[in-house]
């Protein structure tokens, strides 16, 4: 329940920062991407907690998660990899 509100909070804070500065500028399309790269990572990490016990496993899974994750925020905030 925490996990999922601290990433409530996480996908809000831009629409905080678009109110405080001009440097901010997100679109419904940045804050539904933000929503479902942080909520797909979310739903990964809980079911690898309720899939696997072994610390080695979780461990893995975080950090593949952890690498999709930031992949895809690069790619789709500079186009890191191609165009």
């Amino acid at each position: 329940m925490v996990a999922w509100g601290s990433a409530a909070l996480l996908i809000l804070l831009p629409l905080l920062a678009m109110q405080v500065t001009n440097q901010v500028n997100w679109g419904v399309f940045d804050f539904v991407a933000a929503a479902l790269l942080i909520g797909g990572a979310g739903l990964g990490w809980e079911l690898a907690l309720r899939l696997t016990r072994s610390r080695a496993w979780r461990a893995a899974i975080a950090l593949a998660l952890a690498a999709a994750f930031l992949l895809t925020w690069a790619e789709l905030a500079v186009g890191v990899f191609g165009r």
